[in-house]
């Protein structure tokens, strides 16, 4: 359904659950932008969801009309029938964009860890003891369910279940970057029927971007790291543009890290960083190594809400600001100046924006902490030999967020 969204100021969660809750989707080839937003006359949309903005028709009532058929992160055809009324989200980044667009109302279904929204209490709960419940989902008689790949990585048996019973399944691919989740609150608004809605809250992420990088113009941008419990986010992650993005060097990436990877003592001397960023109860460990960085030693720790840090999701924006508060506080100034000034007028140059609806065919996935994964070869995610105290702590932690 269409509705204008909620200019919300808040954030994201982490969606780990530990070996097993991978986030592997089928690969693709690499699609170029003459393959995004290309309606064919039998309406299936053939959009991928990339860093690149997302090409998009004009009148927004043909562009959210409805049946709409588009292809998913596992390179299905999803058809919609009709404008979606009940909405099941299998993870709470989804949840999250829906909440961003003005479109709670619409969900009838949430997993257990989307609880820190504002009424998410009301929801069904769709979690079961491993994953997805199908009996849930299926009992909450959705339009249109909607499938983080964390979650398609974690249940793709039962992804194929919800569509054998008739159930429209739309799953997302592995976002590694705040343009990538922008165009991803675009899609989720075609999807839904709230494409202004949608179309309106990625404009106003990609604004605050652009905003951030013109405050800060030539600083110098320290060396930082993310940590979570022995694990950093390394290059192709979202939260290392998280960080870049708030001006901050993302030291794992610049040693090569990948994806999201145990780190060790000695890359983390080796790095030595300026700043540490951390998720909410997730302590700097109190190690020699990281005792010895400048960053503990000057007590540049910058604790970020955990749900807006660790999620995909429009509010992901905050932890930037959060960051980039803390490191360039004059910068941040300026940029909330701009900000300040840019509502109710377009002072930011961006680029023009979207008026058609896209769509995501297959990526691969990079797993991020809401996207865990544990392979033999060597995959980014939570390897079998954690630290029993490690999961512990992410056992509370989890018991909460995902």
């Amino acid at each position: 359904m269409q509705r204008h969204a909620y200019l919300v100021s808040v954030l994201v969660v982490v969606a780990a659950v530990g070996p097993g809750a991978g986030g592997i989707v089928a690969a693709s080839p690499t699609h170029t932008s003459a393959d995004i937003a290309v309606q064919s006359d039998s309406g299936v949309s053939h959009a991928v969801v990339s860093d690149r903005r997302p090409a998009v028709r004009n009148a927004q009532s043909d562009a959210c009309a409805f049946p709409y058929t588009a292809t998913d992160a596992t390179g299905a055809e999803v058809t919609i029938e009709a404008d979606p009324e009940r909405i099941v989200t299998l993870n709470p980044s989804a949840a999250q964009t829906m909440w961003e667009i003005g479109a709670r109302d619409e969900v009838v279904g949430v997993s257990q860890y989307a609880s820190y929204l504002d009424g998410a209490s009301e929801k069904a709960n769709v979690s079961g003891p491993s994953g997805p419940s199908v009996e849930r989902v299926i009992d909450a008689n959705p339009d249109l369910v909607l499938v983080p790949s964390s979650s398609y990585g974690a249940a793709k048996e039962r992804t194929q279940q919800l569509r054998d019973q008739g159930i429209p399944v739309f799953v997302f691919g592995q976002g590694t970057s705040l343009a990538f989740v922008a165009n991803k609150t675009e899609v989720t608004g075609r999807l839904t029927g709230n494409c202004e809605a949608g179309t309106e809250r990625a404009a106003e992420m990609r604004r605050s971007i652009a905003l951030m990088e013109q405050a800060l113009g030539d600083s110098e941008h320290p060396v930082g790291l993310n940590v979570f419990f022995g694990y950093t986010s390394g290059s192709n992650t979202f939260i290392s543009d998280v960080m870049e993005t708030a001006g901050v060097r993302n030291g794992a990436a610049e040693v090569n890290v990948s994806g999201f990877r145990q780190i060790n003592d000695e890359q983390v001397v080796e790095l030595n960083p300026e700043w540490i960023v951390v998720p909410e109860h997730s302590p700097v460990p109190a190690t020699p190594a990281y005792n010895s960085t400048t960053a503990v030693q000057e007590g540049n720790v910058v604790v970020v809400n955990t749900s807006y840090l660790q999620q995909p999701a429009p509010r992901a924006v905050i932890a930037a600001e959060t960051v980039m508060q803390s490191v360039h506080p004059e910068a941040y100034d300026k940029y909330r100046e701009r900000q300040a000034g840019a509502e109710g007028e377009s002072t930011v140059t961006t680029e023009s924006a979207p008026t058609t609806a896209p769509s995501e065919t297959a990526a691969t996935a990079t797993p991020t902490p809401e996207s865990p994964s544990t392979t033999a070869t060597g995959t980014p995610g939570f390897g079998p030999l954690v630290s029993v105290a490690a999961v512990a702590a992410l056992a509370v932690l989890l018991a909460r967020r995902r």
